[in-house]
């Protein structure tokens, strides 16, 4: 967001005052102004009408005289602040509200035309003449036995509709004002509450975007501007998360790495400069086969907890006999029990027993769990392999009586390259994956695997995976 986004909301503001105050000036004036004339003309030419159609229409009749006409119409012009006249088609004054009855002295209205409003019924000028400005006149025929004998004018003042105006648009002046100040209010609103925290989101994604993770985002807001600043401070933490991660795998795998490579350089130069001397070579060389095949181990491990982040954990699914799989992985450990005289009892549920799940990385859970049972247990004891059903779930077991976990160790296990200290003292070609990489298999099937575990007693770690429906065809 650049910084013209608030600068364009103040044009807009400072647009639309001037706007309002050039169309309050301007064009609100004249429309007033029209409107009260047409409402003004109305009203007159209805009274000018039932005076012609009264008092006028008599006085041709001969029914009334004309100082009574001229009474009656002196009283109606000053209630209606006007003036009245009753001219002839010919132009001659008959009457005129302002000024004395005077029957002697002829008065014409040069050029006097009745049609001078066109489709009209009222007009704003001098009105040929007769007055020094502009006022409004409306002209409403005397009707006599279908002869139009003469014409009742009424004249109103433009100044008193001048008047009325301006009284209009203060009170527009004022409107537009308040609508000005609310606005203010709106706008300072929109800063405090959306450009004010825009901005300070703008920042933190600079500073993101710059690798500051730690900066910390300050938005006070329960709306989707603080949504969004929550979901940036959760995002910048997850990052920070990552990279702490990652730092740690590259010096977990450099350490890990580092050492045996170490080895091996120094036993080789050893052997080729003399200090061992040729019989001992086979003896250092054994040494060497075994710190490349903890390189081996942990370049495979790398690579199969790479694999199961890049493919998202593709699982084939299978119905397969969990007890077989099982007794198989347990008899590839044969060699390596004999060697410390360990036994391993299984304790298995039925002949078959079938679950719905991927055998092979479930076969790779099964051999990281008891090579971990073997590597910490103790000569002559004993590992305990058991199955057992609940529900639609089957539980697996892989008990030992090693040195166990300590209890502070136990939420951290599950971590790629963490190993306690016990662990780096008893067996130092662990490379920290194995159970990492059976928390990711376990959890990419929906299951769940625990441990129970005492430092000094044992450790007994037991998944869960889904019963297949095949044993109920099998015990039918």
């Amino acid at each position: 967001m650049r910084r013209t986004l608030y600068l364009k909301f103040i044009l807009a503001y400072v647009i639309f005052g001037i706007f309002g105050f050039v169309t309050i000036t301007t064009l609100v004036p004249n429309l007033t102004r029209d409107r009260l004339i047409r409402e003004k003309a109305n009203d007159l030419y209805s009274e000018a009408t039932l005076i012609a159609n009264t008092y006028a229409s008599g006085l041709y009749s001969s029914e009334t005289t004309l100082e009574t006409v001229k009474t009656q119409m002196d009283a109606l012009a000053i209630y209606m602040n006007s003036i009245i006249r009753i001219i002839n088609p010919s132009g001659r004054l008959v009457m005129d509200t302002s000024r004395p009855l005077n029957v002697d002295d002829v008065e014409m209205i040069e050029n006097f035309d009745s049609t001078i409003t066109g489709s009209s019924y009222y007009i704003v000028d001098n009105f040929f003449g007769s007055f020094d400005t502009d006022v409004l006149s409306v002209i409403a025929p005397i009707n006599n036995e279908y002869v139009i004998k003469g014409y009742v004018i009424i004249h109103y003042g433009l100044d008193k509709i001048e008047q009325s105006t301006n009284g209009l648009l203060s009170i527009s002046y004022i409107t537009l004002i308040t609508l000005l100040m609310l606005s203010v209010i709106i706008l300072i609103f929109f800063t405090e509450m959306v450009y004010v925290p825009l901005r300070r989101i703008t920042k933190a994604t600079e500073q993101y975007a710059a690798g500051n993770m730690k900066y910390e985002l300050q938005v006070d807001s329960d709306d989707e501007i603080g949504y969004l600043a929550a979901c940036l401070n959760f995002m910048s933490s997850e990052i920070a998360r990552t990279e702490d991660d990652q730092k740690k795998f590259v010096a977990n795998v450099s350490h890990d790495f580092r050492s045996p490579l170490t080895s091996i350089k120094g036993y080789l130069e050893a052997m080729l400069d003399g200090t061992i001397p040729p019989e001992m070579h086979e003896k250092y060389l054994k040494i060497v086969l075994n710190e490349t095949e903890r390189l081996t181990k942990l370049t495979n491990s790398l690579l199969t907890l790479n694999n199961l982040n890049i493919k998202g954990m593709l699982l084939q699914m299978t119905d397969f006999d969990i007890n077989q799989v099982i007794r198989s992985t347990a008899a590839s450990f044969e060699g390596t029990c004999l060697n410390k005289s360990i036994s391993i009892e299984l304790l298995l549920t039925g002949d078959v027993l079938y679950v719905h799940a991927d055998m092979d990385k479930i076969q790779q859970v099964l051999y990281n769990l008891i090579d971990n049972a073997i590597k910490f247990s103790h000569n002559n004891s004993s590992i305990l392999l058991e199955t057992s059903e609940k529900k639609n779930k089957i539980f697996v077991s892989v008990k030992d009586t090693g040195i166990g976990i300590p209890k502070d160790d136990q939420k951290l296990i599950w971590e790629r390259f963490y190993k306690s200290d016990s662990s780096r003292g008893k067996d130092k070609k662990g490379t920290g994956l194995g159970l990492s990489i059976v928390k990711e298999i376990i959890t990419a099937h929906g299951e769940h695997i625990n441990v129970i575990s005492t430092q000094g007693v044992g450790s007994e770690f037991i998944f869960s995976l889904q019963k297949s429906g095949k044993n109920d065809v099998v015990v039918d």
